[in-house]
């Protein structure tokens, strides 16, 4: 290597190779620096340590099941509900067209008729299916099998699901008083309405049951009609046990056989889980018939709502 001006002492010999080749000024060679020595050995979990550790990761696991399983039951059922809801109503509507008798014989699982409730909407209608199985809640609400008939006296017992599966009946904790349910059969459109609840019971006839939208709204209680005492227990609004079968009893929450058919008021009872996300509790409400129109009389629903005046 030549020698520099003013260099003094023996020529420097020129490293050659690969891992010596020159490097850009502006950047630093990697300096590989060990920190061993500042390193301190984690002390090891005791018997206690390692359980919490466990318990957190299984609680962790958990939590993501349960996760997942929400999801499921509360999307994905709901999905698949749907489609057997439409095709549910596709088979009712070829039923209708072929058949016009005044009560078709109920098949398990099979729609028979629809229920709409005018202040959820003019677009809220599911078939209601014979039984309450879980096969027949997945397709929409259920009729309790042995219950009245749409329009006829006794109680008109449905169930539905309140989360997934369609949640058909998830906001029925929002029907107030004489508020509509419209039963929809292959011949009629049958109009109940929500019957007073508990604590407007004391004051109903000058109270809201003054209001035009009650006006057809009894209470049940007056002791003057026939079989009226029958129906003390009897209120638009109840939360009951999952045990309490008799909500749709002929007379609710009374032995079957205590009135007569002939002096029973025709009603129609709705159940589902309560809360939200639990089955420790029935939901009841119960509604009263106070209108019948043939379908000779409206051309659709639609037609029927702008009769009746659409929600109460």
């Amino acid at each position: 290597m030549p020698r520099r001006v003013g260099e003094t002492g023996p020529p420097r010999r020129r490293m050659t190779g690969p891992e010596f080749a020159e490097q850009p000024t502006e950047v630093f060679s990697a300096v590989a620096v060990s920190d061993e020595k500042d390193k301190k050995p984690k002390p090891p979990l005791g018997k206690g340590g390692v359980a919490i550790r466990t318990a957190g990761e299984i609680f962790i696991t958990l939590g993501v099941v349960v996760l997942l399983f929400m999801v499921y039951e509360v999307w994905v059922t709901d999905l698949f509900s749907a489609e057997k809801q439409h095709t549910a109503s596709d088979q009712l509507d070829g039923d209708w067209a072929k058949d016009r008798t005044l009560h078709p014989e109920l098949v398990d699982g099979k729609a028979f008729a629809r229920i709409h409730i005018p202040s959820f909407g003019a677009d809220f209608n599911f078939t209601i299916q014979e039984g309450t199985g879980e096969n027949a809640l997945a397709v929409g609400p259920g009729h309790y099998k042995g219950t009245a008939l749409p329009g006829e006296p006794g109680n008109f017992g449905i169930a539905g699901h309140r989360v997934g599966k369609g949640a058909p009946f998830n906001d029925l904790d929002n029907l107030g008083s004489c508020d509509q349910i419209v039963i929809e059969t292959h011949t009629d459109f049958f109009i109940y309405q929500v019957l007073p609840y508990e604590d407007e019971i004391k004051g109903w006839a000058a109270g809201k049951g003054a209001q035009p939208e009650c006006k057809n709204v009894p209470t049940l209680r007056n002791t003057s009609i026939p079989g009226g005492g029958a129906y003390d227990e009897t209120f638009g609004r109840k939360v009951v046990l999952p045990s309490q079968g008799d909500a749709v009893n002929p007379v609710p929450y009374k032995p079957a056989g205590i009135l007569p058919k002939a002096q029973q008021a025709s009603l129609l009872t709705l159940t589902t889980c309560h809360p939200q996300f639990s089955a420790k509790e029935r939901l009841i409400i119960t509604s009263v018939l106070t209108r019948q129109v043939p379908k000779t009389q409206v051309k659709d629903y639609t037609t029927l709502l702008s009769k009746i005046g659409g929600a109460s």
